[in-house]
C-alpha cells in the first residue's frame, strides 16, 4: 500500500481483537520509528513496550478510563528525552526538539502499523505522572504519547476534514 492510500484510509481504532501482534511486525514498527527524522539525528526519545495485561489496564485507567488501551496487544509509550537534545541544542532542544523527535517517531510507528494491517489510536490524554509511576519511567524522560497497537475489531467511517483553505496560509 502506498503512503497516500495509508494516509487516506488510516483510522483511530478503539476496539481490538484478542490477538497478539507478531514480534516481526512489532520490530518493523519500531524500525520505522527509528528511521523518523530527528533534530541533529539525536533521536532524543525512548519507546517503552507494554504487553502485560495488568499494566495495560492500569495505563488505561491513568488515561481517563480509555479502556480500549487495555484491549490492545501492545501499548507503545513514546517519551521525549530533553537532556539528550539539550546537549546540542540547549533550551530549544530540551523544550521543543526532543518533543518533536518523540512525536515524529510515534507518527512513523502509527503509519507503519497501518501498513501492516494493524490498528492504532494516538492517545495524548493521560496523567503523565501516573503513567511514569506505573511503568517506572525515569524523571529524566517525559511520556508524551501512548500508542495502542493491535488487530482492529472495528472499521470506523472516515471523519470530515477541514478544507485546505482553512489550514493553509499562502503569502
Amino acid at each position: 500500500m502506498g503512503f497516500q492510500e495509508i494516509a487516506k484510509n488510516r483510522r483511530s481504532i478503539r476496539a481490538y481483537l484478542a490477538k497478539e501482534v507478531e514480534e516481526e511486525k512489532l520490530n518493523q514498527i519500531l524500525e520505522a520509528a527509528r528511521t523518523a527524522p530527528s533534530a541533529g539525528n539525536l533521536q532524543a526519545y525512548k519507546i517503552f513496550i507494554i504487553k502485560d495485561k495488568q499494566t495495560k489496564e492500569e495505563i488505561a485507567a491513568a488515561a481517563k478510563q480509555q479502556d480500549f488501551l487495555g484491549q490492545a496487544a501492545v501499548i507503545l509509550i513514546f517519551c521525549q528525552d530533553p537532556y539528550q537534545s539539550a546537549k546540542k541544542y540547549r533550551k530549544r532542544g530540551e523544550e521543543l526538539f526532543s518533543l518533536q523527535d518523540a512525536t515524529i517517531a510515534c507518527a512513523y510507528a502509527q503509519i507503519a502499523a497501518s501498513d501492516l494491517g494493524l490498528g492504532t489510536c494516538w492517545v495524548g490524554a493521560f496523567d503523565e505522572e501516573k503513567v511514569r509511576e506505573i511503568v517506572h519511567i525515569s524523571q529524566t524522560l517525559r511520556p508524551v504519547a501512548l500508542l495502542p497497537v493491535g488487530y482492529p475489531a472495528e472499521t470506523p467511517p472516515p471523519h470530515d476534514r477541514r478544507p485546505l483553505s482553512e489550514l493553509v496560509v499562502k503569502r
